[in-house]
């Protein structure tokens, strides 16, 4: 006779609070604008949450999670808009993310985070974890969105058509980061357009290799 297994007890003890997490993030963020990466601590972070150190650590292992997730909340606010073409589409979210970029708190994060996964392998792992493989979730968006128009062939979501979406990825966040960031140059509606037309461009030559 099968025993029955027993169900699951309910978790104890206090639930999450949504709103220290939020305010520890926005203290990591304020933290490194005022800071830096290597004067940051996590008792700065705490005192300026307004939240014990404990709490910090039974959320966080340490600096380095804590600031990726403060930066990846960032680029969650990213959405890719329905404007009735792919064109349409690539130009609007091009532009929310350089305006993400022109917020201090993003570039100063973002910079910090890039320049010291440099010498730390794992740190680079959560980068690509918890910020670059979530907004992968756009160009998927994106590209089943034209399929559906016709203004793509349709693809499985096989090994070649997931490396022509990680490539897309990469073209438009190396794009845009690089000039907003090492280049320093404005991205605006004209530069959109013609980076759109360049990316598209590619984009029907791809579908036909």
């Amino acid at each position: 006779m099968l025993s029955r297994s027993r169900p699951e007890s309910p978790r104890t003890g206090r639930p999450r609070s949504v709103a220290a997490d939020e305010a520890i993030l926005e203290a990591t963020r304020a933290s490194l604008v005022d800071l830096g990466w290597s004067k940051l601590t996590m008792g700065d972070v705490a005192a300026r949450a307004g939240v014990a150190k404990t709490t910090l650590y039974r959320r966080w292992a340490g600096k380095n999670e804590l600031v990726v997730d403060a930066v990846a909340v960032l680029f969650d606010e990213l959405e890719l808009p329905d404007l009735g073409s792919l064109a349409a589409d690539v130009q609007a979210v091009v532009l929310q993310f350089a305006a993400l970029l022109e917020r201090p708190e993003t570039r100063t994060s973002l910079m910090a985070v890039v320049a010291e996964s440099t010498r730390d392998e794992a740190l680079r792992t959560r980068i690509r974890d918890s910020i670059v493989n979530r907004q992968k979730r756009l160009v998927l968006q994106g590209r089943r969105r034209a399929q559906e128009r016709g203004e793509l062939p349709i693809e499985q979501d096989d090994g070649p058509a997931n490396r022509t979406a990680d490539l897309i990825f990469d073209v438009i966040a190396g794009a845009v980061v690089h000039r907003a960031l090492v280049s320093a140059e404005p991205i605006d509606a004209e530069w959109a357009h013609r980076f759109t037309v360049l990316l598209l461009g590619g984009l029907g030559a791809a579908a036909r290799a």
